[in-house]
């Protein structure tokens, strides 16, 4: 990816965390997830009173692209943190991880964790999700 589509990807996640609805742990969350037909879909963590509906923006954002029939995706930003404020990268959790390696390819989808458009990294997501379980596994 160039800077210019990786600064885009972080500040389209980076907005995306004035729409978190986060009650209960105050952690906002934003996703930008980049389709391989240059499509960006946006995502926001949703919170629930009984935890287990709760919704990452992670799996917001892949789950807003396959409704409209998308499948093919390149890269996902995400950047997270305590009331909104960005200090430390918030890596994917395993349910997201899971979720990616369904639709994405380990070796060439990119994760990149932000804390602004100067401080990030990049990730393959086989990095992040080792050993993998995925469509290919059931052939």
């Amino acid at each position: 990816m160039d800077q210019k589509l990786i600064e885009t990807l972080i500040e389209t996640a980076t907005a995306q965390l004035a729409f978190s609805y986060v009650p209960y742990s105050h952690f906002h969350v934003g996703a930008a997830l980049l389709a391989k037909n240059g499509e960006i879909y946006t995502g926001c963590n949703i919170e629930n009173a009984g935890y287990t509906p709760s919704n990452c923006a992670e799996r917001t954002a892949f789950f807003k692209a396959v409704s409209e029939g998308v499948r093919e995706f390149s890269a996902i930003c995400v950047v997270g943190g305590k009331d909104g404020v960005l200090t430390e990268f918030a890596p994917p959790c395993g349910v997201c991880r899971q979720v990616m390696m369904e639709f994405c390819d380990p070796e060439t989808f990119e994760i990149v964790l932000a804390t602004d458009t100067e401080h990030y990294q990049i990730f393959k997501l086989k990095e992040i999700l080792p050993m993998g379980f995925g469509p290919g596994n059931l052939e």
